[in-house]
């Protein structure tokens, strides 16, 4: 797998830092060229289109600061929406052209999601942040099998255009979940690509649709895929896709690599509240104890810096005092002091002392 090139930083971007600083050069450069930037990624919005029933497919061109990605990866995405600056996490397919593709489903209460998918136009700008997670192709040549529900499907789409230009070095089989044909996004250029690449397979499991439903991951067959104990699965989905997805294959894989863009539901025996003191602002907050730490400041008025709020990309790492989190996704409990709280994917088991 080959690593993301990081541009050096030219001598004209050096003299000029050291003349006015990034924040006044961009303030002014933009009134020129939205696009223009010392140093900050930037991208402009430069086409949508309808991917599914309520998803649409935004393409971006991002300026020269922007460092590439993997197939597969995770970048921030900011837009201001009344006058706050809000940034969400969103894993793009990287295109030919040099532009990305994001598609974008409009959440209930979803407000970064809702202006993206509804109200965004042609010629915005976009923030970006630089690409991260593990959702990546592995070196070695070991066969793939993707397994994808709902917004899920976005990196596997990216995973599976890169090995089609490689002429599809692996076999790679797609299980892709959805409540029904018109939620499906990419659904015919994976189909097409399976046509001309007899080692791709893809199956559509729709789980809402016709007289027989479709199994769900926990209780689908596996018999049609060769080999399975030597294959690296990768999967991505809701929490609890996830989490279904991993016990369905505990013993039958050797390598699992996941990624949730949900928490699962709260488990049983995490009912209650807890008091959170913050070290830094000196106040002191009661939250419940089966909600994650990021949603529980968010309701108290707090906004605590955050990006893809599935604990990958670290924007809300924080110190800890004192206190015992359990991961939301694994469920596993940690005491350690030393060791950083990630407040999207950690809710609080005791009382807590945070660097906030």
């Amino acid at each position: 797998m080959n690593a993301i090139p990081v541009p050096k930083t030219s001598w004209r971007q050096r003299a000029v830092r050291r003349a006015v600083s990034p924040a006044v050069f961009d303030f002014w450069a933009t009134r020129l060229n939205p696009l223009w930037t010392l140093e900050q990624p930037l991208a402009r919005l430069v086409s949508r289109t309808a991917a599914s029933r309520d998803a649409v497919t935004l393409v971006l061109r991002p300026n020269r600061h922007w460092q590439g990605m993997l197939p597969g990866q995770h970048v921030n995405i900011g837009v201001e929406i009344e006058g706050r600056r809000l940034v969400r996490s969103y894993s793009p397919t990287p295109l030919d052209d040099g532009t990305l593709a994001i598609t974008v489903k409009a959440m209930p209460g979803g407000v970064v999601s809702g202006h993206l998918a509804k109200a965004a136009r042609i010629g915005d700008v976009v923030t970006l942040g630089q690409a991260f997670g593990e959702m990546t192709l592995p070196s070695d040549t070991d066969d793939l099998l993707l397994l994808a529900a709902g917004s899920g499907i976005t990196p596997m789409r990216a995973l599976v255009r890169s090995l089609a230009a490689r002429g599809m070095p692996v076999k790679v089989d797609l299980l892709y979940w959805a409540r029904d044909r018109a939620d499906l996004c990419f659904v015919d250029e994976l189909n097409q690509l399976a046509a001309t690449h007899p080692r791709l397979r893809v199956r559509t499991l729709l789980t809402r649709a016709g007289v027989e439903p479709e199994r769900r991951v926990d209780d689908v067959s596996l018999e049609s895929i060769e080999d399975l104990q030597a294959r690296r699965v990768l999967a991505c989905g809701p929490g609890g896709f996830v989490e279904a997805a991993r016990g369905r294959l505990q013993g039958y894989v050797a390598h699992f690599n996941a990624e949730a863009f949900s928490t699962p539901a709260t488990v049983e025996g995490e009912a209650g509240e807890v008091q959170v003191h913050l070290a830094r602002s000196g106040r002191t907050l009661t939250l419940a104890r089966g909600t994650s730490l990021l949603e529980g400041l968010e309701a108290q008025g707090l906004r605590p810096r955050h990006g893809c709020r599935m604990g990958i990309c670290n924007t809300c790492a924080c110190g800890r005092a004192s206190g015992t989190v359990r991961h939301t996704l694994t469920g596993d409990r940690d005491s350690e002091p030393s060791t950083p709280v990630r407040l999207c994917v950690s809710a609080p088991s005791t009382d807590l002392v945070l660097d906030l």
